[in-house]
């Protein structure tokens, strides 16, 4: 049976969603492996410790990854839903309206802080620290955006993620955080 393609490009969104929850699994997972907050001390003592850096490595790559995927999936979805995807700052400021995003320029921090891994091959070990307690601090911007604009999509275009092979891990990271932000315990 062929899909149209109205349910080709919903069923895109869903293997998107997918992405986002595998994405927020895996970027948690190596973010414990590292004990925060890092200093540069540690980075310099430890500067030959490959686990420590393979994490690190991880945790730039995954960060970056989670924010592409949220934005292609945050365009996606707003062409199912008719919006206006002119360019991707009218799509920003429509996931803004609808509380999806804290707010652009949190967006943008993020996006910020992203293009800086990207391009910077610092060796001072104290603006690495700087750079990954910061990637640290602003995750749980990513992790709540990931969390409104699934549950978004799920309310507005009833579309789930494709599987839900990662759906259990995804709400507890999400809850965790919540609860972490909030100061509330578990």
């Amino acid at each position: 049976m062929e899909l149209s393609i109205l349910d080709t490009e919903k069923q895109h969104l869903a293997e998107l969603l997918e992405a986002i929850q595998r994405c927020v699994y895996f970027l948690d997972t190596s973010s414990k492996k590292i004990t925060w907050p890092l200093t540069a001390d540690l980075l310099e003592t430890q500067k030959k410790d490959v686990v420590l850096f393979e994490a690190m490595a991880a945790i730039n790559e995954r960060f970056a990854k989670l924010q592409d995927t949220i934005g292609a999936a945050m365009g996606h979805a707003c062409i199912l839903a008719g919006e206006s995807t002119d360019s991707f700052l009218k799509v920003l400021s429509f996931y803004e309206k609808i509380g999806v995003l804290e707010s652009v320029e949190s967006w943008r921090l993020c996006r910020t802080a992203r293009n800086l891994a990207a391009h910077d091959y610092d060796i001072e070990y104290a603006e690495i620290a700087d750079h990954f307690n910061a990637l640290k601090k602003l995750t749980p911007l990513l992790y709540m955006c990931a969390a409104r604009f699934l549950g978004s999509c799920q309310e507005e275009l009833s579309i789930s993620p494709k599987q839900a092979d990662f759906t259990t891990e995804f709400m507890l990271i999400v809850k965790t955080k919540q609860a972490d932000e909030s100061g509330i315990p578990q």
